[in-house]
């Protein structure tokens, strides 16, 4: 793995709706409907997460999720990163 640059993260970011880089690692906040969607999502990533054996630093306070990625292996932002990102971004717009 390979810890990339600031620059290399932010023009990865563009792909990323919403996401942003903030104090080492890229972050979104989702609003659910209710804690029950939430979690339900929750889980859904958490699978995903076990699968690409990497996994979020993650806040849920009822409805509201806040999802920090980085590696810690490289102290930075890798591919991974954006990778479980994305998986993140198909999960959430599929219900």
């Amino acid at each position: 793995m390979k810890k990339l640059t600031t620059n290399q993260i932010e023009e990865l970011l563009k792909s990323l709706d919403g996401w942003t880089y903030e104090n080492g690692s890229i972050c979104k906040s989702f609003v659910f409907k209710d804690f029950k969607e939430a979690f339900s999502v929750m889980t859904r990533i958490a699978f995903e997460a076990e699968q690409q054996n990497h996994h979020p630093n993650w806040e849920n306070v009822y409805n509201q999720l806040t999802i920090k990625l980085n590696t810690h292996d490289v102290g930075g932002i890798t591919q991974n990163d954006f990778d479980l990102a994305t998986a993140i971004e198909q999960i959430v717009k599929t219900g």
